[in-house]
């Protein structure tokens, strides 16, 4: 009977047409348990999952499908980011043709960067960097009595857990989507960190560099406390007159009434009060072009960073900083990535990728198994031998002694037999 071979797998253009991706479930059932890992911990998205589609799952199964996706995902934004490379250091006569897109309009862009610090396992923190981006629009506050205020919508996501270096590299792609070099003016309200000015002299170097104004009255604030305390009717007078002038007046006038404090009335005299003023006074002075918060309320630019200190607390914080959510350090970029496309409404347009991604990862890894198992276990078939000429000779016999000696045959002659010597013995018997 003939054994039966083992069965290998293979690829079936039928597949590509219906999406199906690896693994025993539905593209949409895989779908959705990524879905959910990305938006819950894994054990709930786990629970969630079986309770919806009567599917059974494991919390260490959801965790590594929704890495999986996310790791997808990471690999086809860096590719993107390497093809922007590339066609940059092309000449220009061979870069590619721009897109059939619509260019951005010339509207008003708010571009902000800030970080998150969150635990990894083994008791680490480590800072997650984020961009925001947005259009900015003039909408009602109720609780600002100037009449309408600008705020960013259409807001977009990129985190990642990188140096600033890498980051500012990793973000390009998101950058050319969102036509930040195609907008007409760009708004970045930052917190005054070197590196996040490092990040705009790099990806955005025409923005106008705002320094967040929460950010600015803190100055003033750790300033003034420090010479009258943290809850006398002097501090608190005192920083209300300034911060309603930093925000509608004349920063150098804050500036003089910072320079002004007479530290010499701190309850308790020493270096300290000193020390923050000269610091505060410093910081603001250095960023003086950053603080014409009057200037820019007038051309209708947001003064603060709000919309990515959102995204700090909603995208990135939400997911990864909650009670008992310590992750290994390579997996929390893919779930950052899965966020920044589930909370910015992208999650369609971003699963198509992933699950290309992943079918074309297939593919190569069977070929490459394939080549593997060819090359370590060659044809079992003998080689065919080259050609070669071959002589064929008889037989050679023992010679006989000759039957017939002077023309008679000789006594072991077949003549001198009895033709019937058995039928005469037959006869003499009877």
């Amino acid at each position: 009977m003939r054994s039966a071979r083992p069965a290998r797998s293979g690829f079936f253009p039928l597949d590509e047409q219906l999406g199906l991706l690896p693994g025993p479930w539905s593209p949409s059932l895989q779908e959705a348990l990524a879905r959910l890992g990305t938006r819950l911990p894994f054990a709930q998205a786990a629970a969630e999952f079986t309770a919806f589609t009567q599917v059974p799952v494991s919390d260490s199964t959801t965790r590594r499908h929704t890495e999986a996706a996310g790791a997808a995902y990471v690999a086809v934004q860096t590719a993107d980011v390497d093809r922007i490379e590339q066609e940059a250091r092309a000449p220009r006569h061979r870069r590619a043709q721009p897109s059939s897109a619509p260019p951005v309009p010339a509207v008003l862009l708010q571009g902000s960067v800030d970080g998150a610090f969150v635990p990894l396992v083994g008791g680490e923190w480590a800072e997650v960097k984020t961009r925001a981006v947005g259009e900015v629009v003039l909408a009602p506050d109720p609780a600002d009595p100037d009449g309408p205020q600008p705020h960013a919508t259409a807001l977009s996501y990129f985190s990642r857990l990188a140096t600033a270096e890498t980051f500012t590299r990793l973000a390009t792609g998101e950058l050319e989507r969102r036509g930040v070099d195609r907008a007409g003016v760009v708004v970045a309200p930052l917190d005054g960190a070197e590196w996040q000015q490092g990040f705009l002299d790099v990806q955005c170097p025409q923005a106008v560099r705002i320094l967040d104004f929460p950010h600015a009255v803190e100055y003033l604030t750790k300033a003034v406390q420090a010479v009258w305390g943290h809850d006398s009717a002097q501090s608190r007078t005192w920083l209300e007159h300034q911060r309603h002038e930093l925000q509608h007046g004349n920063p150098s006038t804050v500036r003089k009434a910072l320079a002004r404090l007479p530290v010499q009335q701190a309850p308790d005299p020493s270096a300290a009060a000193t020390e923050a003023r000269a610091i505060s006074l410093q910081y603001l002075t250095k960023r003086l072009d950053q603080i014409q918060y009057a200037t820019f309320r007038q051309q209708g630019y947001p003064i603060g960073s709000g919309c990515v200190e959102s995204a700090n607390t909603l995208v990135v914080e939400a997911r990864v900083k909650g009670s008992g959510m310590h992750g290994e350090r390579e997996h929390v970029d893919p779930v950052l990535a899965l966020r920044n496309a589930l909370c910015r409404g992208r999650w369609s347009e971003a699963w198509q990728p992933i699950s290309q991604y992943r079918r074309l990862t297939v593919r190569q890894q069977r070929a490459q198994r394939q080549q593997a198992h060819h090359a370590a276990r060659p044809c079992r078939r003998a080689p065919l031998l080259p050609p070669v000429a071959l002589v064929l000779t008889p037989p050679t016999r023992p010679a006989r002694p000759p039957r017939i000696v002077n023309g008679r045959p000789t006594a072991d002659h077949p003549w001198r037999r009895p033709f019937l010597s058995g039928s005469r013995r037959f006869a003499s018997s009877h």
